[in-house]
Parts: structure tokens; C-alpha cells; sequence
């Protein structure tokens, strides 16, 4: 909470506005799957704009090193995986199954698997939606707005902007098995790229 605050203070240094909706959306019972859209580094005041109580991100290694935004996500409990070791990764993904059972966390996760501010989204890694499964918990996806109008990611120069963010309904799991995650996966991408144009005022 204390590094939400701070953090939600610099979009005022930054001149971004945002404007959020459905975030009724969150209060669901017990754990579940946030999925979002991942563009930059940007995307981390955009998250302290929505993170609801008791979630716990999952994100790629490498970010521990990443000088003060490392630092920033470690200290906010950030679960880390190793991408290039499938084993390990399975491996931290059963402890968070886990987790969300024992603690009743939701876990955010990028389903892109990397940063992409190209104004539409890249196909979806199915690790959160087996997790998802395996948890028989829903998947709760948040929407950006595109930031292209705005952000140069090959410079990483930016001037003042409104980044305009969705929580959409509750997907639920209840019932599916590991032969339903690939059409879950499938469904969320449709979902969240529609979201996506529409709040980006882009053609589909």
C-alpha cells in the first residue's frame, strides 16, 4: 500500500490522467486471475490505479534486475518465474495455485510475456489460464488504453496523455479442465483486443 501511494503520485509529475471503470469488478470471493495488457514501464502507475487489496504479481526474472523498478517490484511482492527453465516455471506456478488457495490472493499476471506498444496485443502465453483452471478460479482481465499516441518506446520519450483502463467481468472456470484452456485463452484475447480498440478509438 505504502509503494502504491508513492507511486500513484508520480502521474501527476509524468501529466498522465487516467480514467478507470468496472472496478466493481474485482470483488469477487475468494482468489483469482488478473490478466492485463503490458505495454511499458508506464504500466506500473496505471496498476497502482486499480490494484485491489491482497494481489500478488507474477513476472519474468529478469525484472529483479532492472535498477529502481526492480527494487520497486521485489519489495512489492512480486512472485518471479524463470522463462527460460519450463520446469521452474511449472514449478513456482503449482506454489501460487497454491498460495491463492492458502492466503485467498488474487495474482496478476501479463499474458503477453512481454512489454508490446504496438497498439494491439501479441498472442497469449496459456500459463495464467492453467493456472486459472488448475485453481478453479476465475479470470478477472483488465484493459489499457493504447499508449502509441503518446509514448515513443524506442526513445522512451513521452509527453502528457489519458490512459483510459477496463476491468471487464469475471471469466469463470469452474468446471473446465486442462481441454478447455486453450479455447479460455482464445476467448480472453478476443475479449480484452475488442476492449482494447474500443478504448483506443482504433479500427479493429
Amino acid at each position: 500500500r505504502i509503494i502504491r501511494t508513492v507511486v500513484r503520485t508520480f502521474k501527476y509529475f509524468f501529466g498522465l490522467r487516467f480514467e478507470v471503470e468496472g472496478l466493481e469488478h474485482f470483488k469477487v470471493e475468494g482468489p483469482a486471475i488478473i490478466v492485463s495488457n503490458h505495454q511499458s514501464t508506464l504500466d506500473m502507475m496505471g496498476l497502482m490505479e486499480v490494484l485491489p487489496d491482497d494481489c500478488v504479481q507474477v513476472g519474468k526474472k529478469e525484472l529483479m534486475y532492472a535498477g529502481t523498478v526492480g527494487l520497486v517490484i521485489y519489495l512489492g511482492g512480486v512472485i518471479f518465474i524463470n522463462r527460460k527453465s519450463t520446469t521452474s516455471a511449472k514449478m513456482v506456478m503449482a506454489e501460487v495455485a497454491k498460495t491463492m488457495a492458502t492466503d485467498n490472493v488474487k495474482v496478476w499476471v501479463y499474458p503477453e510475456g512481454t512489454r508490446n506498444c504496438t497498439g494491439d496485443l501479441l498472442p497469449f502465453k496459456k500459463g495464467a489460464f492453467h493456472l486459472a483452471v488448475q485453481a478453479q478460479v476465475p479470470v478477472i482481465p483488465v484493459v489499457y488504453s493504447s499508449f502509441t499516441a503518446f509514448y515513443n518506446p524506442k526513445t522512451n520519450l513521452f509527453t502528457s496523455g489519458k490512459i483510459k483502463v477496463k476491468v471487464l467481468p469475471p471469466i469463470e472456470t469452474k468446471g473446465l479442465t486442462s481441454d478447455d484452456v486453450s479455447d479460455l485463452t482464445d476467448r480472453c484475447f478476443r475479449t480484452m483486443r475488442e476492449t482494447l480498440f474500443m478504448l483506443s478509438g482504433s479500427p479493429s
